[in-house]
């Protein structure tokens, strides 16, 4: 069994140990698929869960993601939560009053669009955490997985007219431009090397 369906596993089985909790309250759970991975909006955002509609998916059933920078079980069950929210409104009434109601009525508060677990909520989610073990999974450090940071991108200068120009990174690896006004070669200004090494460039025909 692959990371994947294992954590998606964690996850299904979680939806069927919160979902007592919305039919506590009057509320049915529609038919949900859910997955670990990033929000329409990318890594850069602040979302760290999403549900889509209904109507989004091509078989008619609700799908949910959960950020893979979340690894603590009981902080993902209640992100969870508050998509499962959507799940039940059917993502109809985004944050709006409607969805406030299922929200507050199952445990969650706090500004809508952040809702998280209240008192009561958070310890039954921690319940369930117990029930259902560590969660597979292993956390994407989203400060790493930008890459090494490097410096100012590397110009050249004219040696006689003080002239300077950026060049495109790809076109590195072919040296210093000419001088548009002296057609001589430019001076390199900074490390045009690093540089070279660290863009992936391809070679022209």
């Amino acid at each position: 069994m692959s990371e994947k369906q294992v954590r998606e596993t964690w996850l299904q089985s979680a939806i069927e140990l919160c979902t007592p909790i919305f039919k506590l309250k009057g509320y049915q759970m529609p038919k949900v698929h859910v997955s670990c991975g990033f929000p329409s909006t990318g890594n850069k955002s602040k979302h760290i869960g999403q549900c889509w509609g209904k109507s989004s998916a091509s078989d008619g059933v609700n799908q949910v993601f959960i950020s893979p920078v979340l690894d603590e079980p009981v902080q993902v069950l209640d992100t969870l939560m508050h998509e499962l929210v959507h799940v039940v409104d059917d993502c109809m009434h985004h944050h709006g009053p409607e969805f406030k109601k299922i929200a507050t009525d199952v445990g969650l508060q706090g500004n809508m669009r952040e809702a998280s677990a209240g008192p009561w909520l958070k310890e039954q989610l921690t319940t369930i955490a117990k029930q259902l073990g560590k969660y597979p999974h292993s956390k994407i450090n989203l400060a790493h997985s930008a890459g090494k940071k490097t410096g100012p991108r590397p110009r050249a200068k004219c040696k006689k007219c003080g002239y300077e120009v950026t060049p495109l990174k790809k076109w590195l690896y072919m040296g210093p431009p000419l001088c548009p006004k002296h057609t001589t070669e430019m001076e390199p200004i900074g490390d045009w090397e690093e540089a070279i090494i660290n863009t992936v460039v391809e070679s022209p025909e």
